[in-house]
């Protein structure tokens, strides 16, 4: 790959072209030369690309396609310059923007990757739109034009202030699209950007793309499977072969009118042929009475939601918590051997819904009944109550993230998860499982890590690992998704095979090709957002202190452990840092009460209590068994931790980059990356869940015995943290391809001010120490 190290960005503040859309005319697209580019990622044998040539002219909107594993999303990372970003691999040849390698000017080519909300990398809509200026030294007071401009260009209308986690799917590809768009980039890359969206919701995606790249005279490569809706945007429709190969190049409708029926046989999706028919699939049938499917009759009822309403409570470090319905008093029945489609556009609560008919949540309101031959023989408690066992005999789960699907150390053993822990047939198991594999294109990769698969054969080990051993309800949230016209035939054969054995399906999806070969259909909308209060709610006086100083809080109270020699010393001092944390959560002033202060701080506490009784334990047995000497020990770390659990459900780590590197002048590369890394960890309990959802789902799950917990938990921990690393590597491609990798210098959106009330927590944290002196001097040994 060619790469040559030069400063500057494509909208830097020397040259701020069309700075507000308003001024000075865009800059025109750039041409992109791709010769002889060979990538053969880690772990494949063989190469994804391999000596590929392609150029694109000046300005030209090109069509991207091919069948699943073609290579057409890593087409466009070795465009954009960020290949070696998130993925690691052979690669050789070289990419040109103009001339010159894409990371040259930092901005120059925009990516909007397939799932937009992956590359959020601010707390607000304003402030994400604002980084890549941030990356490339604007000026603090240009960027509010910009961002204010970018966003109305996209047709985003709501406060700047707004969390990107509010948004629909459809605003949050606008949003990641208005992010590529602030840069001025002069090559426009879109991944799938419509794959995840409802047919009006696509269209305006498709819209907004057509008028943008019009009115900026943008190069543009768009990646799609569906060619529906795009043709008639593009100049040039370019197919990639399964080999990553070019099959066809040149305008629209004289490739489709020459190659449209190779390209149906390649599994491209071209407009005006009928859908594909799903393959017809003979599964080995398992003995009677060994699988849930089938013991409820045909056409009787699996599983009915009653009046259900399903809630979510969110919470953002150093921000109110949020409550949002996503399902409001649904009735429902799903049936055996039937298929229901769940339709409705983005954030019409479709994936909440089937996670409480499936016993994965509980819902806030109403109940789930599940039919009385699937019930455990202990009772019939609520499905969300039920065991691992129980749950995954009757219920299986394809999720929307299937990498968080995945269990088994190879392919195989991934399929065979569940009919295993359930103890079914060894053989049958075996024979279904080859049956199942071969059908869905994955038989060759029996022995390979399902890591390292590609995000389309991923989702189809998560239906064949759903199905394998013969589920009563089997709920399928968009499993069609990212796949051509092959797999997905081979999707809705497998799929349609379960149903043949008498499962009830429950499918959430945009696509109309299984919309359209389901039994019924429920389109929900959605639900109403809640009223904004009357009144706002009142700050605590510790949310009116700067992230510094929090942060300097909770390290002032390091030399504690070493001040602190009795329980009595310990004691003294956690009454006062107690005394001044509740202080701090006082909050005076208008407005409405805030809940859950203290709770809040006990619950950050409690991780800490299993390492004060750790502590003390051993102190004890270490200390002739003395019970001064233990709970002075646990004294001694309590006062350490109590600080922190005051402070730390405050501190917003967007807040805390820009003081550390305004104030401390701190390097700015790892000053963002950190922070943007803390506002990931906010969504580790969400992973977490997804993580033991599978397992239960799956009947691997921990039910009862704390050895097997604690073994548990260590499992799930490593399957976050390799989660946790998916999800930086896709956040590093975002942000890179925003400008922050040759960003060495840049400028901040947000001033960072320094205010009395943080001055008086700094004054809050000396008191501490210094009680921990007096303590030692008035309290001797």
């Amino acid at each position: 790959m060619t790469t040559t190290e030069r400063r500057g960005g494509a909208a830097s503040a020397a040259t701020p072209s069309g700075a507000a859309r308003g001024g000075t005319r865009a800059p025109a697209g750039a041409g992109v030369r791709v010769e002889d580019l060979t990538w053969r990622p880690y772990g494949r044998s063989r190469p994804v690309l391999s000596g590929l040539d392609l150029t694109i002219e000046p300005g030209e909107r090109v069509l991207l396609a091919g069948p699943s594993g073609s290579g057409k999303s890593t087409l466009l990372r070795a465009v954009a310059g960020l290949l070696l970003t998130a993925d690691s691999g052979d690669l050789s040849g070289s990419v040109t923007i103009d001339g010159q390698a894409p990371q040259d000017r930092p901005g120059s080519v925009g990516l909007v990757l397939q799932d937009p909300g992956s590359g959020v990398v601010a707390s607000t809509i304003g402030r994400d739109v604002a980084f890549g200026l941030e990356n490339v030294e604007l000026p603090r007071g240009e960027m509010p034009p910009r961002v204010a401009a970018t966003l109305a260009e996209v047709g985003l209308t709501m406060a700047a202030d707004s969390p990107p986690a509010a948004l629909s799917g459809g605003e949050s590809q606008r949003l990641a699209l208005a992010g590529a768009l602030a840069m001025e980039p002069s090559v426009l890359l879109l991944d799938e950007p419509t794959a995840m969206l409802d047919a009006a919701t696509a269209g305006s995606v498709r819209g907004l793309v057509d008028v943008v790249t019009r009115e900026r005279g943008l190069t543009l490569v768009v990646v799609e499977h569906r060619l529906t809706g795009w043709v008639d945007l593009v100049d040039r429709l370019v197919v990639l072969d399964a080999e990553g190969a070019v099959l066809a190049d040149g305008p629209p409708v004289a490739v489709l009118h020459e190659h449209a029926g190779r390209l149906v046989a390649e599994g491209i999706w071209v407009p005006g042929w009928p859908e594909p028919e799903p393959l017809e699939i003979a599964l080995t049938p398992w003995p009677s009475g060994a699988a849930a499917a089938g013991l409820v009759r045909r056409d009787d009822v699996v599983v009915a939601a009653r009046d259900v309403t399903v809630e979510h409570r969110t919470r953002r470090l150093g921000a109110e918590s949020r409550t949002t319905t996503a399902v409001s008093d649904v009735d429902l029945e799903v049936r055996a051997g039937r298929v229901l489609a769940l339709v409705g556009p983005s954030g019409s609560g479709k994936t909440s819904l089937m996670g409480a008919l499936g016993g994965l949540s509980a819902p806030t309101s109403g109940r789930v009944d599940v039919a009385s031959a699937l019930t455990p023989a202990n009772g019939p408690p609520p499905p969300h109550d039920w065991a691992s066992t129980d749950l995954a005999k009757v219920v299986a789960w394809v999720p929307q993230r299937s990498a968080s699907a995945l269990l088994g150390r190879t392919v195989r053993d991934d399929v065979l998860t569940t009919p295993r822990a359930l103890g079914q047939d060894a053989a049958v198991s075996g024979r279904r499982a080859d049956e199942v594999l071969a059908a869905l294109g994955l038989d060759r990769l029996g022995a390979v890590d399902p890591r390292h698969l590609s995000g389309g054969e991923q989702r189809r080990l998560a239906v064949a690992a759903a199905i394998l051993h013969g589920p009563a309800l089997l709920l399928a949230d968009e499993p069609t998704v990212g796949q051509d016209r092959l797999t997905w035939a081979a999707v809705m054969g497998i799929l349609e095979a379960s149903r043949d054995e008498g499962a009830a399906l429950v499918l959430t999806t945009h696509d109309e090709g299984a919309i359209g070969r389901a039994d019924e259909t429920l389109h929900l909308s959605t639900p109403p957002p809640r009223p904004p209060p009357e009144t706002p709610e009142r700050r605590p006086l510790v949310a009116r202190v700067g992230p510094l100083a929090l942060l300097a809080v909770g390290l002032s109270v390091l030399p504690l452990p070493a001040l602190l020699e009795t329980w009595r010393q310990g004691l003294a001092v956690l009454g006062v840092e107690v005394l001044l944390g509740l202080i701090g959560l006082v909050a005076p002033g208008p407005g409405r009460r805030p809940s859950g202060r203290v709770r809040g701080v006990l619950t950050r506490l409690a991780p800490a209590a299993l390492a004060v009784l750790g502590v003390a334990w051993s102190a004890w047995l270490l200390g002739g068994r003395d019970v001064e000497v233990a709970s002075g020990a646990g004294l001694r770390v309590l006062c350490l931790v109590v600080p922190s659990a005051f402070v730390v459900g405050y501190l917003d780590p967007e807040r805390l980059g820009d003081h550390l590197a305004q104030r401390l002048r701190l390097p700015p590369r790892p000053v963002v990356a950190a922070t943007a890394a803390l506002q990931r960890v906010q969504s580790f309990d969400a992973l977490w869940d997804e993580l033991m959802n599978t397992r239960r789902v799956r009947g691997v799950r921990a039910d009862r015995g704390l050895v097997a917990r604690l073994r548990e938990a260590v499992v799930v921990t490593g399957g976050l943290l390799i989660g946790a690393l998916g999800q930086a590597a896709t956040l590093a491609l975002a942000m890179d391809a925003r400008g922050f990798a040759e960003a060495r210098r840049r400028t901040w959106a947000a001033e960072a001010t320094w205010r009395v009330a943080d001055t008086v927590a700094i004054v809050a944290g000396v008191a501490v120490v210094a009680a921990g002196f007096a303590a030692r001097l008035l309290l001797p040994a």
